[in-house]
Order: structure tokens, then sequence, then C-alpha cells
């Protein structure tokens, strides 16, 4: 009974010490509110009752009351996407599996009764994982690893998410902004496809003169009703990431324009400080290489043997003769490697070392590259908007400005000034695409920034005669 009282006293020391070595959920989320507190505003929590779903769901209707900003759409969707929270849960799970690795296997209560004539023989064994016990400080460090890494995968997938809402909103608010100026090249072109008519019907105007202005304002009609579309999908889009239910999507109003563009865009030496040892995608591959390699130090032995020990009490009872009797010992149960040497296996925790300290190595050497493409997208894109809105814009203000005045003194036609104020709409559209791409970067830096990099298509300028007439005529 004494070896049986100290195997139990051993699994609960052991059973303390795998408790001491626990990471909650909460702690991780409060981890991911200081290290993206920039994303999430500290305001991240997993839903479990229903009094913090209906606080949210507050939340998401006051926010839903006005135009949603850029930063409110963010808000929303920490407070009422279901995707999110599903994220959530399961990162919760991938806690709990990194937890449940440090606990050691339970130890096995074997009863026995046994009659033999008179003679009854009870027997009773207490096992476990000798070997499991052994390894328990190195189970210990590979679950504080493990929980490491799911740490870092919560905040990057987090990350990610915010990105999204980040982008879809911009990508509403632009194709709603844009649909304004369609719709005025729609209207100029059908101004100018209808008077062309009435000019081929009273001689002043040529079939093929005609013809020109039709086909533009057919194109326009094209244009509109794809412009119609953006505005439905990108609007559909953002509520996706916002997770509105169909009563909620009838309430979101984005506003009217996307924001300014800043004074000034930020500095390479700001972005450059980033530490590279602080990115989540250098932190991530780190906690990989820490968990391949612990693990593959716990699983080689595990390769070799596998032993339970146990301690055994026998009671004996003789009804002929009255007499009862107590056995006490022990048992070992050793695998023996016959016909499997573990040797394949042996190669496998190779190959996942081997492959971990690669990506290591990847990882922290892209790092700054990606950091170099992301500035300069983000610096191309907010270039070209600022050139955008200070050169071409006022440019092409100028332009119609001028035209008018020679309108106004018969220097040109009706067509011609259409045509003008048709290449003034197109320029403005082209502003709002780059000024678009420009916040579309600036959110894929951010993310950049912190180690959870977006794929952003290089900004291209947008030429200058994408809207015009193509023939017109006095």
């Amino acid at each position: 009974m004494r070896g049986a009282l100290r195997l139990t006293a051993i699994s609960a020391v052991a059973a303390f010490l795998a408790g001491c070595a626990t990471v909650s959920v909460d702690d991780a989320l409060q981890e991911t509110n200081t290290n993206a507190q920039q994303f999430t505003q500290g305001k991240l929590e997993i839903s479990r009752t229903n009094e913090q779903r209906d606080r949210r769901s507050g939340l998401t209707e006051e926010l839903l009351a006005k135009p949603l900003s850029q930063a409110d759409a963010v808000q929303v969707a920490l407070a009422n996407s279901p995707a999110l929270q599903a994220l959530l849960a399961d990162s919760w799970a991938n806690i709990s599996a990194a937890n449940q690795f440090s606990r050691l296997p339970n130890p096995v209560f074997t009863f026995e009764r046994m009659r033999l004539g008179d003679e009854l023989e009870i027997g009773r064994l207490l096992s476990f994982g000798l070997v499991d016990l052994i390894l328990l400080p190195q189970r210990l460090a590979i679950s504080k690893s493990q929980a490491a890494q799911a740490k870092v995968q919560l905040t990057g997938t987090v990350v990610d998410q915010v990105t999204q809402v980040r982008q879809a909103w911009v990508r509403a608010v632009a194709a709603q902004q844009s649909l304004q100026y369609a719709e005025q090249v729609k209207d100029s072109a059908e101004a100018s496809a209808e008077l062309a008519r009435r000019m081929q019907l009273i001689g002043n105007f040529s079939k093929l003169q005609r013809a020109r202005q039709q086909v533009f304002y057919a194109d326009a009609v094209t244009q509109l009703a794809s412009a119609r579309h953006a505005v439905t999908a990108t609007r559909e889009e953002l509520v996706r990431a916002l997770g509105l239910t169909d009563a909620q999507a009838t309430k979101l109003k984005l506003p009217e324009r996307l924001p300014d563009l800043p004074k000034a865009p930020r500095e390479p030496r700001e972005v450059a400080a980033t530490a590279s040892e602080q990115r989540l995608d250098v932190q991530l591959a780190r906690a990989q290489l820490d968990v391949a390699g612990k693990s593959q130090g716990i699983n080689l032995l595990s390769t070799f043997i596998d032993v339970e020990l146990g301690g055994r009490r026998d009671t004996i009872f003789d009804n002929a003769e009255g007499t009862k009797s107590t056995r006490r010992g022990f048992e070992l149960d050793i695998v023996l490697p016959l016909f499997d040497w573990g040797s394949a296996r042996r190669d496998l925790l190779n190959a996942q070392s081997l492959a971990a300290a690669n990506r290591y190595d990847a990882t922290v050497r892209g790092a700054t590259s990606q950091l170099r493409e992301g500035y300069s997208a983000y610096r191309t894109s907010y270039d070209i908007a600022k050139h955008y809105r200070d050169e071409i814009v006022p440019l092409r203000q100028t332009m119609a400005d001028e035209n008018v005045l020679r309108y106004n003194g018969m220097l040109i036609g009706v067509f011609e000034l259409l045509a003008e104020a048709r290449d003034q709409i197109a320029s403005v559209s082209n502003a709002i695409n780059a000024q678009q791409q420009f916040w579309l970067a600036d959110a894929a830096l951010e993310a950049s920034v912190i180690g959870k990099p977006t794929i952003m298509a290089a900004p291209i300028a947008s030429s200058g005669s994408e809207a015009s007439s193509g023939g017109a005529a006095h």
C-alpha cells in the first residue's frame, strides 16, 4: 500500500506542475490587445455569455446609427462578426490543446477478483507511464512553446481580419464615390448622343459623326452598370466582413467620400525601425522552431522504448483455513522494439526540425524585404494620389474653365465642351482610384509592419485620355 501511496503522491505533484504551466485564452486576448493595440484598440474579447453578446449587439447598433468610419467599421467587426468569434474560438482550442500536452496521462487502476475453490484473491494495480513522468519537464517546455505559438497565431489572425475590414471599407466607399462620376459621364454622353441625333436629322451631322457620339454613350451606359455592380459587390463584401445580419445591413451607411490624404507620408525610417524579431511572422516561425526542436527530443526516446510502472497489492483469503495474506510488489511493462525500431518516425522528426529551421531563416531574411516592398507600394500610391490631387485635377479644372470661355466666345462647339467635361470627370475618377489605392496600401503596410504581410498589386497610373469622346465636332 505504501508503494501505491507513493505513486499517487508522485502523480499529484506532476499534475500540480502541469497545472502551473497552463495559459488561458483571456491571457492570450490580453496579449493581443497589447501587442496589436493599433488594430484592436484594446477591445478584443471572445463572447461566451448572453450578457457579452447583448452588450456587443448594442454597440453595433450604436455605431450603425451614423455613417460608418473606417475605425468604427473595425469596432463593428470586433463586436459583431461571428466569423471572427469562430476564429477566436479556434485559437482557444489551440491554446487548450497546448495546455493538454503538458498533462500526464491519467494513472490506470486495475482491480481483479479471482476465486479458486475456497480461496479468494483480490488484486489491485496502480500504474502509469514511467517515460511520461521522466519527460514531464520537456513536456512542460513544449507546452509553453505551443502556447506561445498559439498566442502569436491569434494575434496574426486578428490583424489579418482587421486589415480585411479596413480594405473592404475603402473599396466600398471608393465604389460609392466613383458611381457619382460614372453617372455624370453617362448624362454627358447621353446629351451628346441626343444632340448628334438631332443634328443628323437636320443634315448638319454625318452618320459617322453621330455614330461616334452614340458609341461613347453606349460605353458610358456599360461603365455605369459596372459601377453600380461594384457598389453592390464592395458593400456586400463589407457586410460579410462586419458580420451584419440582413436587418443590420439595411442600416449600414457609409461616408460620401474617402478621407483626405495625410499631409505627409510615413518616413522610411519609421517603418524600418520595427525590429524584425518583434514581427508576428518571425515570432511564429521561432515558436514553431522551438516546438519542433523540443518535440524531437521528447519523441526520440519514445521511438526506442516505452515503459509503464505499476504498484501492486494482492490480498488472498483462504476460507477453508480462515486466513488472509497480502502480497506487494511492482510491475514493469516494456514495449520491445522487435518489428518497429522507430527509424521512419525519427526521419520524420528530423525532417520536421530541418523544415522549421529553414522556415525560420527564410522568414527572417524575407521580413525586411517585405517591408521594403510594402513601403514602396505605400509611397508610390501616395505620390500618385497626391499628383492627381495637386496637378492633374486642378489642370483639368483650368482647361474646363478655359473651354467654357471659348464656348461662350463661339470658338468651340458644344461637342468639344462636352468632351472636355467628360475628360475632367474621368480625371476625377482616376484621382478617386488613386486615393483608394493609397488607403489600401496604407492598411497593407500597417499589417506588414507588425508582421502580417498582405499582397498588394503595384499601383499603376491611369492614362489621361481614357474618357475622350473620340471625335468631337463643331
